[in-house]
């Protein structure tokens, strides 16, 4: 079956699924983007992808180019489209079609493209044995809270984390403290059992998944701390683990050549995942093992 895409308002096979020259989006990285997971054909926290991709459009000044039912309505299509049961959809808005000049255009239609790609979970052995990270200088710009397509930052980061054989890059400021990943979240947990992340403020992107995880580490009863920590709190970490779409929950077990703890994923990450587990099945349907 070929692979389908959307844009503007149609069904492409997906090598047809072309941008104009000067769509704003290739031109200046001016648009937002989306990345859902869905299972079993039902798309994961749906409403709260929706609610951050309308804010940062927002943020921008774009308009959505569709109502939300009729968006909805677009990716259900899509995903009937390619006759996949679990996957990743990944939604493309930008201010639209103009001539090359930087201030916005008057009276632009925004661009929309989306694509359906196969599961990109973690394989089982990264899931059961931890991943490693690499540190990497922090490079990007002030808004990091909008899911800009600006992403050449990113792409450097972890690409050195690719070079260096580790699953993630963790970015560092010039005062040595950690914000996230180069495309996930992160966190730590201290020997008072206590997660630690950097709150979701303008120097990170809030993602979904970290923002359900905490909110199942709560309802366990489980400390969570929102702010920033170090370089040195993390070499001293009894956990470390990173939250994404795509990731979900990884456990973390190296960082820069340095062992976490004992090597291995802690309790306090493996109760997460178990959790965040029951929370995809009551979600989706989807059952894991």
């Amino acid at each position: 079956m070929p692979r389908i895409s959307y844009i503007n308002g149609r069904y492409l096979h997906h090598r047809d699924a072309l941008v104009h020259m000067e769509d704003r989006g290739y031109q200046f990285s001016d648009g937002v983007y989306e990345v859902m997971a869905f299972y079993n054909r039902h798309l994961l926290d749906e409403t709260l992808h929706m609610k951050r991709l309308q804010r940062s459009l927002r943020e921008l000044n774009i308009a959505l180019p569709m109502s939300g039912k009729a968006l909805a309505l677009v990716m259900q299509e899509l995903i009937a489209a390619n006759d996949r049961t679990d996957g990743t959809l990944y939604i493309q808005i930008s201010r639209g079609v103009a001539k090359r000049d930087h201030p916005f255009p008057a009276a632009v239609k925004p661009s929309i493209a989306m694509a359906v790609t196969g599961p990109k979970t973690p394989k089982e052995k990264e899931v059961k044995k931890g991943v490693s990270v690499v540190t990497v200088r922090e490079q990007r710009w002030a808004r990091r809270d909008i899911k800009s397509i600006s992403l050449l930052a990113n792409v450097l980061a972890k690409q050195e984390a690719t070079a260096a054989g580790a699953r993630e890059a963790w970015l560092v400021d010039g005062k040595g403290m950690v914000s996230e990943g180069a495309v996930s979240n992160n966190a730590i947990v201290n020997a008072k059992g206590e997660i630690i992340t950097h709150p979701a403020d303008q120097n990170i992107l809030g993602g979904i998944t970290r923002d359900v995880v905490l909110t199942l580490a709560r309802k366990a009863e489980l400390k969570v701390m929102e702010r920033p920590f170090s370089l040195q709190e993390a070499f001293a970490a009894k956990e470390a683990f990173l939250t994404s779409t795509t990731s979900n929950i990884l456990p973390v077990v190296r960082i820069d050549g340095n062992m976490v703890a004992d090597g291995n994923p802690g309790p306090v990450t493996l109760k997460l995942l178990a959790l965040y587990h029951t929370h995809i099945a009551k979600e989706t349907g989807k059952k894991w093992n």
